[in-house]
């Protein structure tokens, strides 16, 4: 056989081995992209945080803004924050699984009509709300909100230690699971006009013992301010139902001092994972 004869022959069969280890290469790749667990794994959930005040403004709450982003960035899941009222439309909640209420107070007195009915159809429609610390204060003009919240304020102390004692039924829950029967924390308390404990939906995370601390600060004892006694939640969740959503409050967010340490880092994600339902 000629030599020219011998190349041709040989390139057929060499391409004829590449056209079948194709073959074979794409119907494998195909097998893999039939399988379940070729796909790719879901976006982090979102929150939005709010912070503007219709009242007393924390001093420290852009400072608290910015450690919620971080937390977020650290703990997977993305964080945006405004002050803008104008931001609070079915659009763009839309796209947040999370609203959180960085001592957002008065809020009846900032948001009007429209606003408040896309936070509240929101929320109907899955959306869970964080609220930190100040997000309870002075929120009757806001009828739907003050229900979701279960309390409002009275008062204060000061910058305390004091003993905490997770409720049993809640020993659980991941905002509070590792922490015992009951520990020692600092902050600033809030003394509210009512307990939630036993109403309708409700679950205490965790209560206050007074006799560990003084609850109520000179500046409210001089105004009438009262103590709640021996039934004092500091943390709790509502699962309002398709009138309500999901609803997450803690007493820590006064400042830094009672949010950047480990238990707040993990109560505090642990509140935003609970509120996007995960």
């Amino acid at each position: 056989m000629r030599p020219s004869r011998l190349r041709l022959l040989s390139r057929i069969v060499s391409l004829s081995i590449a056209a079948c280890v194709a073959l074979v290469v794409a119907s494998a790749i195909g097998r893999a992209e039939d399988r379940p667990e070729a796909k790719l794994p879901e976006k982090p959930f979102r929150v939005l945080v709010f912070s503007a005040t219709g009242w007393y403004r924390h001093p420290e709450i852009p400072r608290t803004n910015g450690w919620l982003v971080r937390l977020g960035r650290e703990q997977g899941y993305a964080v945006d924050v405004t002050e803008t009222p104008g931001d609070l439309t079915a659009d763009r909640l839309a796209a947040y699984r999370v609203l959180v209420l960085n001592n957002a107070n008065e809020l009846g007195k900032i948001l009007d009509d429209p606003q408040k009915k896309a936070v509240e159809d929101w929320s109907r429609h899955g959306g869970g709300i964080v609220g930190l610390h100040a997000a309870l204060v002075h929120q009757i003009g806001w009828p739907w909100l003050s229900q979701l919240g279960g309390a409002d304020f009275d008062s204060d102390s000061d910058f305390a230690r004091a003993r905490l004692v997770v409720d049993p039924a809640a020993k659980d829950h991941p905002a509070v699971s590792g922490q015992g029967d009951e520990f020692w924390y600092s902050a600033d308390w809030h003394n509210h006009d009512r307990s939630v404990s036993g109403k309708k939906g409700f679950q205490v995370l965790m209560r206050l013992d007074e006799s560990s601390y003084e609850p109520v600060r000179a500046y409210f004892k001089e105004r009438g301010g009262k103590a709640m006694g021996k039934d004092h939640p500091t943390a709790w969740v509502h699962e309002a139902g398709p009138e309500g959503g999901r609803f997450f409050y803690t007493e820590l967010g006064h400042d830094l001092r009672s949010l950047d340490t480990e238990f707040g880092r993990r109560h505090v994600g642990a509140a935003m994972r609970w509120a996007a339902g995960e």
